[in-house]
């Protein structure tokens, strides 16, 4: 824990939850909610996952269109405000593709969320580590960056102009 800081401790995930202003989750969804809902209450929730479906298995409301995974994890925690964030980053890069504002090379990263003030909290603190946004709500857009979509196979090398092009060429894939 010494190298974690003096204020790391260990706890459960609804420990966690409970502790945070703001929570971020690193877990696939699933079909079964397993949140802990009231410790997220009222909470900005931001979910870094994305719908492997090699991972996840087959989500029917997902593959037809009819709901993206950010809004069924919102159906899962009704109560809180669930943004998609960190989804294009991978962790490893991090460090290495931060860039200052202003920066040519500056990566940007896809936000959706239904509330603006969850879009205002993952753009700041995406900005603060270096790291441009484009909010591409609502939740039942987030589609458009989605596995297989160009936004998705620019993931980690994308301006804030590429990415908002890439958002605007996705087509939706569904299996109606």
């Amino acid at each position: 824990m010494t190298q974690l800081g003096p204020s790391a401790s260990a706890g459960t995930a609804a420990e966690a939850a409970a502790a945070g202003d703001f929570a971020v989750i690193a877990v696939p969804l699933k079909l079964v909610n397993n949140m802990p809902v009231e410790e997220l209450a009222g909470k900005i929730v931001l979910d870094t996952n994305n719908y492997m479906i090699w991972r996840d298995g087959n989500y029917p409301r997902v593959d037809s269109g009819e709901k993206t995974i950010y809004e069924l994890r919102q159906e899962h925690l009704p109560t809180s405000k669930i943004v998609q964030a960190f989804s294009h980053i991978q962790a490893p890069h991090m460090a290495s593709h931060a860039r200052p504002a202003g920066a040519a090379d500056r990566i940007a990263v896809p936000i959706s969320s239904n509330y603006g003030e969850a879009v205002a909290l993952a753009a700041d603190l995406l900005d603060r580590i270096g790291f441009d946004t484009v909010d591409n709500s609502p939740l039942s857009e987030a589609w458009r960056s989605a596995p297989g979509q160009p936004a998705w196979v620019a993931l980690n090398q994308q301006t804030k102009h590429e990415l908002i092009s890439n958002l605007a060429r996705a087509r939706r894939l569904t299996s109606r």
